[in-house]
């Protein structure tokens, strides 16, 4: 049996309340593992065509407020 056959099949076993458990810190560890990667490629330059398109963006006012955007204006 391999070793995702297994968890599958102890993960079935959890109680609710444990399912729960799982998830939250699978969804901290997901989090995380963004946060890692976006501090990555910022770090490598891989966002500063976004960063420059936004700015070009914002300085000719093609760009919404949030809360526009929020109430459907």
């Amino acid at each position: 049996m391999n070793t995702l056959v297994e968890i599958k099949t102890a993960i079935a076993r959890l109680s609710d309340d444990e399912t729960s458990t799982l998830l939250s810190w699978l969804q901290e560890r997901s989090e995380d593992d963004w946060d890692k990667q976006i501090k990555k490629d910022s770090e490598q330059g891989k966002l500063n065509k976004i960063i420059q398109r936004t700015k070009a963006h914002i300085a000719a006012n093609r760009v919404k407020n949030l809360d526009a955007v929020i109430n459907n204006s």
